[in-house]
Formats: C-alpha cells, sequence, structure tokens
C-alpha cells in the first residue's frame, strides 16, 4: 500500500521500464513532474509515519530521508516554533 500522495510500486516500476526514447514529451515530462513530487513528499514525511511499504520503495527509489527529520520539521525548527 502507498502512503497518500505518493506514486505506487507499480507507478515507478512502469515508468522506468519504458525508455525515454521510446516516450512521448508529454509522457517524459508526466514523469519527471511526478517523481519530483514523489521526491518532495518522500522528504516532507518522516521516516516514523511512512509504512514499510513506502520505506521500501523510497529506499529502492533513493528518496529516503534517512530518518532525519521531514522539510516541514526543519524548517519549524529554524523558526523556532518546534
Amino acid at each position: 500500500m502507498t502512503d497518500a500522495g505518493r506514486q505506487s510500486v507499480s507507478s515507478k516500476m512502469g515508468a522506468s521500464m519504458k525508455p525515454d526514447s521510446q516516450k512521448s514529451y508529454t509522457e517524459q515530462m508526466t514523469d519527471t513532474v511526478k517523481g519530483v513530487y514523489d521526491s518532495i513528499a518522500s522528504s516532507a514525511q518522516p521516516e516514523s509515519e511512512k509504512s514499510y511499504t513506502q520505506k521500501a520503495t523510497d529506499a529502492m527509489s533513493g528518496n529516503s530521508n534517512e530518518n532525519q527529520d521531514s522539510m516541514v520539521n526543519k524548517a519549524k525548527n529554524a523558526m523556532g516554533s518546534n
């Protein structure tokens, strides 16, 4: 099960299985936007709140924030509101 707002394993695999040379410009841009969004979502969500499946998917795709604070918590800490 994928966490809310995150790409599923099958979606990531499907996008990576087809070479960019066989994708239309629209498909390439869609993959790029989804990848960036998923990477941001990965960084914004603390590891402690991720499902086991999402942790594994992030680790495989290089999106793991490796037990670091989420970007939201880092911002709160910087502003002194956490």
